[in-house]
């Protein structure tokens, strides 16, 4: 029996491991979704990591673009939950939980989406066609000094597409990275895969959140175009 407890714990570790490898690459997607060719995809034709997440979000894609034209660090953030803002990104103000006006963007290739400090990572637009596909690309999402000091390269493409249904919007995002050396690369996939299952579904969870209590309020609210009944 004391020989089969630390196996069995052993075992059901490196079952949960496995299954944080399966959902970090496919929680909320469809299989049609994965197999399916998206914007940017040619970008890092021999990826090393790819993830799919999807979500429904009760609210049209005019309504939820705003929220990634505004995401971004000491912008409105991720949209994940306040527990992971503070243990993953304590420097980070917390994710917004409305829509500024100032940092909504008209967002454009070249724009620059920051994800850490200045000088350290980012994403650069690639595609940006409001309110369909936000297309970002980053070559910095190293740890510091680990280019210099191993050699540590990536080439990273995050896809937004949202498609309109007939109860709001599809989000699909997909991720594609590949890292150099191979070690680099098989630390991104024993890390990273797992981390965005809770990073990935949090995010798309809390633009959700977000764009449907907005389409809502946005019901609730008069027109100002319709007369005022009199009693």
């Amino acid at each position: 029996m004391k020989a089969t407890l630390p196996a069995l714990a052993g075992a059901s570790v490196l079952s949960a491991y496995a299954a944080l490898q399966v959902l970090g690459r496919t929680s909320g997607s469809t299989p049609a979704e994965r197999r399916a060719a998206l914007p940017g995809d040619a970008l890092v034709p021999d990826a090393h990591l790819v993830t799919d997440h999807a979500v429904n979000v009760a609210a049209s894609p005019d309504q939820v673009w705003p929220w990634l034209a505004q995401m971004g660090w000491h912008l409105g953030g991720y949209y994940t939950p306040r527990w992971v803002d503070r243990l993953m990104f304590p420097d980070n103000r917390p994710s917004l939980d409305h829509l500024d006006p100032m940092l909504v963007r008209d967002l454009g290739p070249g724009d620059v989406i920051p994800d850490g400090p200045p000088g350290t990572a980012a994403y650069v637009v690639v595609e940006a066609e409001a309110p369909h596909l936000l297309l970002l690309h980053s070559t910095t999402h190293v740890p510091p000094g680990w280019g210099e000091r191993y050699g540590a390269r990536i080439s990273w493409t995050w896809c937004f597409l949202l498609t309109a249904t007939a109860g709001g919007t599809r989000l699909h995002t997909r991720v594609r990275g590949h890292m150099q050396p191979r070690w680099f690369a098989a630390f991104y996939v024993a890390t990273i895969v797992p981390a965005d299952h809770l990073m990935a579904t949090g995010m798309l969870r809390g633009i959700r959140c977000r764009a449907e209590e907005s389409a809502c309020r946005a019901r609730l609210q008069p027109d100002p175009t319709s007369p005022v009944p009199r009693g």
